[in-house]
């Protein structure tokens, strides 16, 4: 699939202030996956890749993460590690899992282009790269209709976002700046409140009338529909072709360093379960709504699913021009100084297994490793 080639001027200043991390849960990054792939059967004379026993692999329970939770549901990752076992962890933000990834308890995850952002430039460029793309879109803005009409009617409104600093808290920013109104980034006051609430109480918070919208991923945002919310934008709109990073996939340095065997397991069973997913689309839904039920012990219903699925397109480009413009919303907002971003990503393993695949090569946009 064709790369999109930045046509921004590249940054040279070196970041000093990176997007806030929020507090950590007491000694614990994220939950286990459950019925996960690690049960899947090891073909007969397997062989662990590097000598590992295990390839530690992170993921958010998002529809936006549909490439981990199929891979991991339809044992694509077991497959292609062999006798090395692949575990998983759940998160529920992106700091938590850069904090995972920086103390070893993953290897590789997937991950929103603001939490990549951020765990780079904090670590002044020397703890993770990105090495492949996962997803594209799959964030909306539902609002109330009985108190919000039209996109003007967004101002002097309560709007939430899932964190401070998250992906969709950059864009959200972003877009009310846009708008020409003023909100401080810290506390979120402002023409507009932005309330930073988590996904998992969003659906009751608006429910309740003390968020009257909110600037979310899937499947939160068809969630709010489902309660009655309207969809007043699309994020797809605001970008060229519709398409823009909302899914990365990482890894420490030191890792990919030391076992770029297992790495490049890991991306062709990314690389070939979205190929899966594109020529499946039915069975791959079911298999991700499967593994979200494995995960959190509920699976999605149908008028959630369905409507949240479609807006999601996963894709083995990582959209790098994508997380360029990401970061300079991120330095309009406020929440970030001008980072220097070259050598965040190393799409070498994932072009050679495209290439090996007979799939078109990926672009880093000149933030590649030089």
């Amino acid at each position: 699939m064709p790369a999109i080639r930045s046509t921004l001027a590249r940054r040279g200043i070196a970041a000093a202030v990176a997007l806030p991390l929020l507090a950590l849960a007491a000694c614990s990054y994220g939950s286990e996956s459950k019925g996960d792939s690690s049960k899947a059967k090891v073909a007969a004379g397997s062989k662990k890749i590097d000598g590992l026993d295990a390839v530690k692999i992170g993921y958010f329970g998002n529809l936006t993460h549909a490439t981990a939770l199929v891979a991991n549901q339809k044992g694509y990752f077991q497959k292609e590690l062999g006798a090395t076992q692949a575990k998983y962890q759940i998160f529920n933000a992106g700091p938590s899992e850069i904090e995972a990834l920086n103390s070893g308890s993953i290897d590789i995850g997937w991950i929103g282009p603001s939490p990549a952002i951020n765990g780079y430039t904090k670590s002044a460029g020397k703890n993770l790269r990105i090495i492949g793309g996962s997803a594209s879109g799959g964030v909306k803005l539902v609002v109330n209709p009985k108190k919000i009409k039209s996109l003007k009617d967004v101002e002097g409104k309560k709007i939430a976002t899932p964190q401070l600093g998250n992906t969709q808290d950059v864009a959200f920013l972003n877009w009310a700046a846009e708008q020409g109104w003023k909100v401080d980034p810290q506390s979120g006051k402002g023409d507009v409140s932005v309330v930073r609430t988590d996904n998992k109480i969003t659906p009751d918070a608006y429910k309740s009338g003390s968020i009257d919208g909110a600037w979310v991923p899937e499947p939160t945002a068809s969630k709010l529909v489902a309660e009655g919310g309207k969809v007043l934008l699309d994020e797809r709109d605001l970008w060229p072709d519709k398409k823009f990073v909302i899914t990365n996939i990482i890894v420490s340095q030191k890792f990919l360093k030391e076992h770029p065997k297992a790495v490049e397991a890991v991306l062709k069973a990314s690389v070939d379960t979205n190929k899966w997913i594109n020529a499946n689309p039915d069975e791959a839904k079911a298999a991700a709504n499967k593994q979200l039920e494995a995960d959190s012990g509920k699976a999605l219903p149908a008028e959630v699913l369905d409507p949240a699925w479609k807006s999601i397109q996963v894709t083995d480009d990582p959209l790098a021009s994508t997380l360029s413009t990401e970061a300079d919303h991120a330095v309009k907002a406020g929440l970030l100084e001008k980072p220097t971003l070259t050598g965040i990503y190393d799409l070498t393993l994932l072009n050679k297994v495209l290439e090996a695949a007979g799939e078109s090569t990926v672009d880093d946009a000149g933030l590649g490793v030089k």
